[in-house]
């Protein structure tokens, strides 16, 4: 009761993401390789017998960028609830642990019951989603990340509860009726931009010093790749926990820009609304722990990724011409 009373005071809407982790990452695979493919080059590897080194490149080139799904998906309010569901045990799922957990996913395992495993994730997600529902009446965004139709029955009981439904898919893996049925429908792939990478070294390379930070990179298919479950197995009264780098601060704000952009056909957007867009992102973000005082101070120091209004109207957009 005391969150519902939370919610109608501030009047910030509150999201629950659900996803069919196999479904979106078989589907990108798919997407990239031919219709089957992840069947023909991944299933059934990985338990036995190592991946090749095709299949694992492969897979890191069709890897699905959890934080673009995610960050869309916090620009609806803030997640209340996210929750993933899949086999973690296999090693192409369990790649993807340390990028969940560092966005407070609940990782809910599947247990390949049959050979086929139909339906398994499908019911159980639908299952949770409606009881979250009930207990969390203070849920207004319902985000579904999956393609399958037989997602269109929940999708339909949750808009008559009221909720807004979000849909979000890879093309070519995503049923036509589902995406209709959603009141919005996301393709996976409007979610990406292509340069993100390159464009985050350029923001990072122009820092100012106060700002400027680390991350370091790796094959999350390749050297363990259980992602750490060996480790803990063999040490198990250790304190062991993934180490997750924390997003760079310009990046960070070009992408909340990017999205607020996106979202309300605006050029300049209100500046605490960008702040709090990059919150929803990264809860630990906080200009002051970046040498700056104000977050006015700190987007002035990004002169190549954001301006601010000088008018009085404490705005900000994204510098024309950037990414």
């Amino acid at each position: 009761m005391a969150a519902w009373k939370a919610q109608k005071v501030s009047g910030e809407p509150r999201v629950a993401v659900y996803f069919d982790f196999d479904n979106i990452v078989i589907s990108r695979f798919d997407q990239r390789f031919g219709r089957s493919a992840f069947a023909r080059d991944v299933r059934g590897s990985g338990r036995s017998e190592p991946l090749s080194e095709e299949a694992l490149k492969r897979l890191d080139e069709a890897r699905v960028s959890v934080n673009a799904v995610l960050d869309y998906a916090a620009t609806f309010g803030t997640l209340a609830v996210c929750r993933a569901y899949a086999d973690w045990s296999h090693p192409v799922n369990a790649a993807y642990r340390d990028d969940l957990t560092a966005r407070a996913a609940d990782l809910v395992q599947m247990f390949p019951l049959s050979v086929r495993r139909k339906n398994g994730a499908d019911i159980r997600l639908a299952v949770d989603a409606m009881e979250d529902l009930f207990l969390l009446d203070d849920v207004t965004h319902v985000v579904i990340v999956a393609g399958d139709s037989d997602f269109v029955p929940l999708v339909q009981k949750v808009r008559r509860l009221g909720r807004y439904v979000v849909g979000i898919g890879v093309a070519g893996g995503t049923s036509r009726v589902l995406a209709g049925a959603c009141d919005e429908y996301a393709d996976y792939d409007a979610l990406l931009t292509d340069d993100e990478a390159e464009e985050d070294e350029r923001i990072e390379a122009l820092a100012p010093p106060a700002a400027a930070g680390t991350a370091v990179g790796r094959n999350p298919f390749g050297g363990d790749p259980l992602g750490g479950l060996q480790r803990e197995a063999a040490a198990p009264d250790a304190e062991v926990g993934p180490e997750v780098p924390r997003r760079r601060p310009g990046p960070l704000l070009r992408k909340a820009l990017v999205l607020l952009e996106t979202k309300t056909d605006e050029e300049w957007q209100d500046a605490s609304a960008v702040k709090n867009q990059m919150l929803r992102m990264d809860p630990s973000f906080q200009e002051r722990e970046h040498g700056f005082p104000t977050f006015s101070a700190f987007v002035k120091a990004y002169p190549g990724v954001a301006e601010l209004d000088e008018s009085g109207h404490n705005r900000i957009r994204r510098r024309p011409g950037s990414h």
